[in-house]
Formats: C-alpha cells, structure tokens, sequence
C-alpha cells in the first residue's frame, strides 16, 4: 500500500491567478466615481422616499453640480429650505419633482412637487453606493 507523500513546508500549490498579470496598481475610486472634482459632493440619505429608484435610508449618494438636470435625472433639490432626493420630471411645459415610491404598484401616491417659488435643483446625482 503506497502512502502520500507529505508535502514540504515551500511546495508551490496550485497556480498562479491570470489577473496578477493585469495587475496595474490600485484601483482609484475616484477616476472611476467622479466626473469633476471640483464640483463633486457625497451625500448620506436619510428616509425611504426613494427606495423605489434604489436608493435606500443610509445610502451615500454622489452629487455632480456641475451638471445640467435633464428630465429623468434624479437630483437633490432645495425646496423651501430643505435638500430632498427627488426625480426630475418635465412634462408639457411643466417641472417637477417626484418620489420614487417603495412599491412601483402604487405610482399614484408618489409625493410630487410643482417647481416653482423657493425651490432650486441644487445638483445631480450620478451614483448611488449601498452598504451590503
């Protein structure tokens, strides 16, 4: 009967990862997050008004002010003194701004606000990042 052999303490196993020969330093979050420093900011959320867009109670949010809000665009605007995560809807001629609601059964009692007095976009968001 043949035993195994034991192996010795410097034995190479295995083989060595492809992706070590993509290896090209570490990686910059930054380059691959954000379009203009400058004008980039990060946001955490709070409340669930959004969760129907994906975008979570604790999440962080990144904010480009630098762009222009399109119609679809999720955006933090300043309404009445307060910063709220809302989507930007432009519909015959008319702006405003809409929640997302958690249930994309329920789109009626999605919480809108007309744009108009003390109400400004004040940037876009381009990313969300959740905690898993």
């Amino acid at each position: 009967m043949d035993l195994p052999v034991p192996k010795q303490p410097n034995e190479p196993t295995g083989f060595a990862s492809p992706a070590r020969d993509y290896f090209d330093g570490g990686i910059d979050l930054n380059r691959h997050l954000i379009r203009d420093r400058t004008s980039t900011f990060v946001m955490r959320v709070a409340g669930d008004s959004m969760a129907g867009a994906g975008i979570a109670d604790g999440d962080e949010i990144i904010v480009d002010r630098a762009l222009t809000p399109r119609d679809g665009n999720v955006v933090v605007a300043v309404v009445e003194g307060d910063l709220l995560i809302r989507r930007l809807v432009k519909h015959d001629g008319a702006t405003s701004l809409a929640a997302q609601p958690a249930h994309a059964a329920s789109p009626a009692s999605a919480e809108v606000v007309e744009l108009s007095g003390e109400v400004s976009v004040w940037g876009v968001v381009t990313r969300c990042l959740h905690h898993v």
